[in-house]
């Protein structure tokens, strides 16, 4: 939804042009479904051929000029949080709408769709496919407005941020979001099911697309396996895993624009950009484990020197084991005072979290050295 969702969010969440956004939105999923075969279905490829529905023109007119000429002074956390909370709105409508159109025979073809006939597979689950692929377009396009919000750059038509995109959009990477503390928003009486339906979450990239479809198409089955509950079950559902989603994406991006901040600000006040390479690296190797945030860390801590600076580290972009020795020899070798150095090694040693004892170790004697020259 480009339009339908941005213009929700400015009129404040009015309930018939809610709707309206909605059933029209299903209309174009149905349409969607309708060109789709027993095997796109069956195999998961309809996922591949949503993504590129749903976020090619997408991301064409979605950019961080889009937002600004909508939100303009406002920050980024507040527009985040209308959004989420408007896509968790959503799929609650839609949840309803679909919920009141399936029936015993729908979910007993679904308890074994990979079994089912090629010919009985379309009508069975057309209504589900709708349920399914409206959730998965509002999760994607939430998940990259997120990303857009925070300026945290990602290029869809390169695998590895593509594969980024699905896993934060879908929190399938081993149930973090479940760790994360974020189902503590969710009732008490729906946590058992929240995290069923969260559980063994974990995807291969290397299985690609086509897998992505299969797994969304299991796990939805739990939204409409339990007979009794019906709608309320889907519309609950709905709106608490697109919440939990949201949330898990603000979580990702906001971190990575925190790191991508820090980089930046180290990058831009550094008097020694190469040697503040080789410490960040220093720090971050010190404790022999090297953490996500620190990885993050220190690639756009490369790039911003790039970037800025025009320098490439080739040594350094080959070294395989960093002996602390090298590290010290450059920095007696730097003329002039090299303190700014002390605010590096601190900057990148809290980056995840409390600093450590190695961590204190190489801060002590980056301290001593800056003090001696």
């Amino acid at each position: 939804m480009t339009e339908t969702l941005t213009d929700a969010v400015d009129a404040g969440g009015d309930d018939g042009a809610d709707r309206e956004a909605v059933e029209r939105e299903r209309a174009e999923m149905r349409d969607f479904i309708k060109g789709l075969s027993p095997d796109d279905i069956k195999s998961g490829s309809w996922f591949t051929k949503l993504t590129a529905q749903a976020m090619n023109s997408y991301t064409e007119k979605v950019d961080w000029q889009y937002f600004q000429e909508r939100y303009e002074g406002v920050p980024a956390d507040a527009i985040v949080d209308q959004r989420i909370k408007m896509a968790a709105r959503y799929a609650a409508l839609e949840g309803g709408l679909s919920a009141g159109a399936y029936t015993a025979a729908v979910v007993t073809t679904l308890g074994s769709l990979g079994g089912a006939s090629p010919a009985t597979v379309p009508a069975a689950v057309a209504t589900m496919m709708v349920d399914v692929a409206f959730i998965s377009q509002l999760q994607l396009r939430l998940a990259y407005d997120i990303s857009v919000l925070y300026r945290v750059p990602l290029d869809l038509s390169d695998p590895e941020d593509m594969w980024k995109l699905i896993r934060v959009a879908f929190t399938i990477r081993g149930g973090e979001v479940v760790r994360e503390g974020v189902v503590k928003t969710v009732p008490v009486m729906m946590r058992p099911l929240i995290k069923r339906f969260y559980s063994k979450a974990v995807l291969n990239a290397a299985k690609g697309l086509p897998f992505v479809g299969k797994f969304l198409l299991q796990r939805n089955v739990i939204k409409i396996g339990i007979p009794v509950v019906g709608v309320p079950l889907a519309v609950v559902l709905n709106r608490y895993t697109t919440l939990l989603a949201g949330r898990h994406a603000q979580a990702v991006f906001r971190n990575e624009a925190r790191v991508i901040e820090i980089a930046e600000g180290l990058s831009e006040r550094s008097g020694h950009p190469q040697l503040m390479l080789w410490v960040a690296w220093l720090v971050i190797a010190a404790n022999q484990k090297i953490a996500d945030d620190e990885a993050l860390l220190m690639r756009h801590l490369v790039k911003s020197v790039r970037d800025r600076h025009q320098l490439v580290d080739e040594r350094l972009a080959h070294l395989v084991d960093l002996d602390p020795v090298e590290v010290w020899r450059r920095l007696d070798a730097e003329p002039g005072d090299v303190s700014d150095l002390l605010d590096v090694a601190e900057r990148v040693a809290t980056v995840d979290g409390a600093v450590n004892t190695r961590e204190k170790a190489v801060i002590s004697e980056l301290q001593h050295r800056c003090r001696r020259a």
